[in-house]
């Protein structure tokens, strides 16, 4: 997992608590190919947005598009709000693979976005914090190949965390870990981004994920991608377990939204690559 750091497209930072992200009329197209049409969403200061859909439905591109990585075709995206004084990066990227610097120890992976803007001192003081947070600070010395997925996947997270991002971007931060790691790690994720009160957005394919972090979920249709439904889970992340009967009936109502989509999707790849 890495973490890039890119602008929003327009800003204006006045009043209010942590950063609201507003997204108008986007839509983008690869070589005249609609990914995303009229998308409009807006991301509640410190609340978790969930982003699931079928397979190429642009949830990815629209992430891009949130974080300043690409350029929307049509429509803008707004971030408003108060940033802290000691946030490093308003808008954090969160990639899917861990790319750590297999020469750097845990500590060092941690302290690279620090480098160029902290003392030494302070660098250490912040990096001690987030690898607290993080259960990581037994393994500050540590090597990331002494590491298991779900490890190098934290080191991931804190390095985010150490910039005190205002917006966290979340790229499928699990996909790559089995399914016992990453129902661990969701938990982990949950408690961490709650007590943080970090603005996010979590693109997953898995519904559970999205139903066990989100405060807010967009369901997408398949290419071009729009917002098909923006369902609401008014109860706090940190009181949510998987096994809960109103998340597993959220569940139940997703797949039945994107359920004909997802197999069309499926149909299409499959029949790509024949």
């Amino acid at each position: 997992m890495s973490a890039a750091q890119g602008p929003p497209l327009s800003s204006g930072m006045s009043g209010g608590q942590g950063l609201r992200l507003t997204l108008r009329g986007i839509g983008h197209a690869y070589r005249g190919l609609q990914v995303l049409q009229d998308i409009d969403l807006t991301v509640a200061p410190g609340e978790v947005l969930a982003l699931v859909g079928p397979s190429g439905c642009g949830k990815s591109t629209l992430l891009g598009i949130m974080g300043g990585l690409i350029a929307p075709a049509a429509g803008v995206v707004e971030a408003h709000g108060a940033v802290a004084d000691d946030c490093l990066n308003p808008i954090t990227y969160v990639f899917q693979d861990f790319a750590l610097l297999p020469w750097r120890s845990v500590r060092d992976n941690v302290a690279l976005p620090l480098e160029p803007h902290l003392p030494r001192a302070a660098r250490r003081a912040r990096v001690d914090e987030v690898l607290a947070l993080t259960g990581l600070d037994a393994f500050a010395e540590a090597w990331p190949r002494e590491l298991s997925g779900g490890m190098r996947q934290r080191v991931g997270i804190a390095r985010a965390l150490a910039v005190r991002p205002a917006c966290l971007l979340m790229d499928e931060p699990l996909s790559a870990l089995d399914a016992q790691t990453r129902t661990l790690l969701l938990e982990e994720f949950a408690g961490l981004i709650a007590r943080a009160g970090t603005t996010t957005v979590y693109v997953t394919h898995t519904l559970s994920e999205a139903v066990r972090i989100g405060h807010e979920v967009a369901v997408m249709s398949r290419r071009p991608g729009r917002v098909r439904a923006l369902l609401r889970i008014d109860r706090p992340i940190e009181g949510r377990r998987a096994t809960d009967p109103d998340l597993l009936a959220m569940e139940a109502r997703i797949w039945a939204m994107i359920r004909d989509d997802a197999a069309t999707a499926e149909r299409e790849r499959v029949d790509a690559a024949d």
